[in-house]
């Protein structure tokens, strides 16, 4: 018996290493030389300052910036220390109440948007902190922000249109506008 407590106590010892030290190590070295951006965390640099990363996305609430998905993350949204989604089952009453807020609240920041509200403009990601909207969302909110910016809606759309990334592969995912990018080159950084 006590061999065998030996033995699982050794091999215990020898997969805690190769599991919890030597891949992680291998792996995230890998990561440094293969995704150096990625690897620290795809951040924004704008005048040497970290500004933000293309990877998490963060509240944008002023009438001259695309604003983001509404966010399920902490108390206010937006907490990356609390990523999740509302985990509302679909016939929750708080869900819908919530959706008709949001809904209410994109047609007032919007009024001239007479079109169907896109879904992504109302509705949390499962992370809470989605980065992107869809093409539909970012140009839908163009004419509020050529108004709040005393620019031509033609030249909002423009920027959308040239900051719309695609299916990646041709077939994974959906066309997406990342919105911390797009609001930086509508200040021209």
């Amino acid at each position: 018996m006590l061999s065998e407590l030996k033995t699982a106590i050794l091999i215990t010892l020898i997969l805690t290493v190769i599991t919890g030290l030597l891949y992680p190590f291998a792996i995230t070295g890998l990561a440094q030389v293969l995704f150096p951006r990625q690897a620290k965390g795809s951040l924004i640099m704008v005048n040497g300052q970290v500004i933000g990363s293309s990877l998490i996305g963060q509240n944008f609430a002023k009438p001259e910036y695309f604003h983001p998905r509404p966010s399920a993350a902490g108390e206010r949204g937006y907490d990356a220390a609390n990523s999740s989604g509302s985990n509302l089952a679909p016939t929750n009453p708080a869900l819908e109440k919530r959706l008709a807020e949001s809904a209410a609240a994109f047609r007032k920041e919007n009024p001239t948007h007479a079109g169907p509200i896109p879904a992504d403009a109302i509705t949390a990601s499962a992370s809470g902190l989605d980065p992107d909207i869809s093409p539909a969302t970012a140009l839908a909110q163009c004419e509020r922000i050529a108004k709040a910016r005393n620019i031509p809606v033609a030249t909002v759309r423009a920027l959308v249109e040239k900051h719309i990334s695609t299916r990646q592969l041709g077939l994974l995912g959906e066309a997406r506008v990342n919105v911390l990018l797009l609001n930086l080159a509508l200040d021209g950084k």
